[in-house]
């Protein structure tokens, strides 16, 4: 899968979730890394919404702002998550096709949780009217 990976800042989290991807064979391509948080998560949406990405994963302090700029993406559908359940929800129920993610709250143990989950988990179809709501 091609993954836009980007945050605001660089942590030991954030670089070991990075290559954890890589040897899981993921494409990762870092997208707007150590910019400010708003124009990481605008960069990750534009290039999930471009299909230079198959999905994102977005990182700042609360992970609220870059889920909030990346969402300002037309097609674009961020979600943050702070567990598995949640991030397998979000791509259940919402198709969400961006996974942001809090440099305050997940370690790179969670962090690996939540994204092998939000990767591995396809959308239902049945919940597809409900996400063209979200157009």
């Amino acid at each position: 899968m091609r993954v836009a990976f980007g945050t605001d800042e660089a942590t030991p989290a954030t670089e070991e979730l990075r290559a954890y991807l890589t040897e899981l064979g993921h494409e990762v391509t870092v997208v707007g890394d150590g910019q400010r948080w708003a124009e990481v998560g605008r960069a990750v949406g534009e290039a999930v919404a471009a299909g230079e990405a198959d999905t994102g994963i977005v990182w700042c302090f609360t992970g609220t702002g870059v889920a909030m700029a990346a969402n300002k993406v037309s097609g674009v559908r961020a979600a943050l998550c702070v567990d598995a359940e949640t991030a397998r929800g979000a791509r259940r129920w919402n198709d969400a096709n961006v996974l942001a993610l809090s440099l305050r709250l997940a370690t790179a143990e969670v962090a690996r949780e939540i994204a092998e989950a939000f990767l591995a988990t396809g959308p239902d179809d049945s919940e597809a009217d409900q996400v063209a709501l979200l157009a």
